[in-house]
């Protein structure tokens, strides 16, 4: 199995801590979670801290949800680390990556995901790449939009 990386980013016409506060708080995330959509009956259960390293959230729901579980592992003013574990629809452990940068206009936001290619995304090679980008450009628009708001 390969190493695989996916990365996407926008600019956010606001200040870190604004986006840092919808990012470091899984509550947060219904707000923008490209996810949050897939199933109407979601259930989600919060543990561990509020937010920042620690909070866990988990998730059960639809095929299109799947199941699994993510947790904040790190958390500065502009970075959040979250593992990510996957049971449905395939098991896959992965790392994502929320990094904050100052630019002109606002903040440049980038989200990145890495982690050992399984078997199901090597046999559906660059259309995964396409699909779970698609997944990141549209939670990026729901976080520019909430945190503009």
């Amino acid at each position: 199995m390969a190493d695989f990386e996916l990365a996407r980013q926008t600019v956010i016409a606001a200040e870190p801590s604004r986006i840092l506060a919808l990012i470091d708080d899984l509550h947060q995330w219904q707000q923008w979670s490209p996810w949050e959509d897939l199933d109407p009956d979601l259930e989600r259960v919060y543990s561990g801290a509020d937010r920042g390293p620690g909070a866990r959230y988990d998730w059960k729901g639809n095929r299109k949800a799947g199941q699994g579980a993510m947790e904040i592992t790190a958390s500065t003013a502009d970075r959040v680390e979250l593992r990510l574990e996957f049971e449905k629809p395939w098991k896959a452990t992965n790392q994502a990556i929320f990094e904050l940068r100052p630019v002109d206009g606002g903040t440049e936001v980038t989200w990145r995901m890495t982690g050992q290619r399984t078997r199901m995304m090597t046999m559906l090679g660059k259309l995964m790449d396409k699909l779970i980008g698609k997944d990141f450009e549209k939670g990026l628009a729901r976080l520019k939009a909430a945190a503009e708001s």
